[in-house]
């Protein structure tokens, strides 16, 4: 081996020993780099994989150098001059928020962004609807960040919680029917809500027609048909409603005031505990509660022999609350 070649042999070994050492000092701490003139791509690598914000230090860092940072840290792209889309896209995968050090960035690093926080949407000019829809179907209520969304976008955001309807200006009957489909009670939220959109509300929970003012008297009919104690929350309703309630619901009949004999017979003959509701009860009552049930002859008053043998016909149980001794005896046959 000539002179010549044993000093580039023994300057090669040099310079090898020297990125060793560096590479030692940068994965000890990162911030070395700064004091390290012209390190080589593998000590930088080392240092930006340790902390990405370190690549501030770096002159002129290849895009490998770039990606590196970026993943390790995203907001190091602060400090990454012209990024391309792939390093862009490392950064808004590690941290969506910083979207907002990005400038105009493509839709594919806008779904990054909001893919990784949902939140970044805000900080986002003019989403393509594509992002929104990203966006509303990971956090329905997001949409309040988002100017004039299309009703596609309205629609996939009330399907995943109906009560961001509250977030939408004049949302369409479309709209609002998948909101109430969503979760009745988000008619709370609508103001004049047609007649099909109070009918998909109050056939979820009949309840929910607490929320609707001037309702016809078919989604009344439809609220007590589902639940009959939902009579409770409608001033004056029609005899037709109140038959309807008590037929779905016998006990029901507690809000109703003044009930006529039909309704007390309707509601008697569906469950026959709503006696115990029932003011001086006639004859005719008290028979049709205890053949419904038998038990219900406990919310009688002095009931006659009649009544006291229907109920024990029902369920033997009811000679418990028997006073005659002929209906006794009869329960001991």
């Amino acid at each position: 081996m000539t002179l010549k070649e044993n000093k580039m042999n023994l300057c090669l070994k040099k310079k090898k020993f020297i990125e060793m050492s560096q590479l030692v000092i940068v994965k000890g701490d990162a911030q070395a780099i700064q004091y390290i003139k012209e390190p080589s791509e593998e000590v930088q690598l080392a240092a930006v994989e340790s902390d990405g914000f370190v690549i501030r230090y770096i002159k002129e860092p290849s895009e490998n150098v770039q990606l590196a940072a970026a993943s390790q840290d995203g907001y190091a792209i602060q400090y990454i001059k012209d990024p391309s889309e792939e390093v862009q896209l490392a950064a808004a995968n590690q941290n969506g928020l910083v979207i907002r050090y990005i400038k105009e960035p493509s839709e594919n690093v806008q779904l990054a962004a909001v893919n990784q926080n949902v939140y970044v949407i805000q900080y986002i000019e003019e989403p393509s609807e594509e992002v929104q829809l990203a966006a509303v179907r990971k956090v329905g209520s997001i949409i309040k960040y988002i100017k004039e969304p299309s009703e596609k976008v309205q629609l996939a955001a009330v399907s995943k919680s109906g009560y961001v309807i509250q977030n939408i200006n004049n949302p369409s009957e479309k709209v609002q029917l998948a909101s109430v489909e969503q979760h009745g009670n988000a008619i709370y939220y609508i103001k004049e809500p047609s007649e099909k959109v109070q009918l998909a509300a109050v056939r979820q929970s009949g309840c929910y027609i607490q929320n609707i003012n001037n309702q016809s008297e078919k989604v009344q009919l439809a609220a007590v048909g589902q639940h009959g104690n939902a009579i409770y929350y409608i001033k004056e309703p029609s005899e037709k409603v109140q038959l309807a309630a008590v037929r779905q619901n016998g006990n029901s009949i507690i809000h109703i005031k003044e009930p006529s004999e039909e309704m007390k017979l309707a509601a008697v003959s569906q469950d026959g505990n709503a006696i115990k509701h029932i003011k001086d009860p006639s004859e005719e009552i008290k028979l049709a509660a205890v053949r419904q049930n038998g038990l219900a002859v406990r919310y009688i008053e002095n009931p006659s022999e009649e009544v006291q043998f229907a109920a024990i016909r029902q369920n033997v149980l009811a000679v418990v609350f028997a006073n005659s001794l002929a209906a006794i005896d009869y329960a001991m046959q």
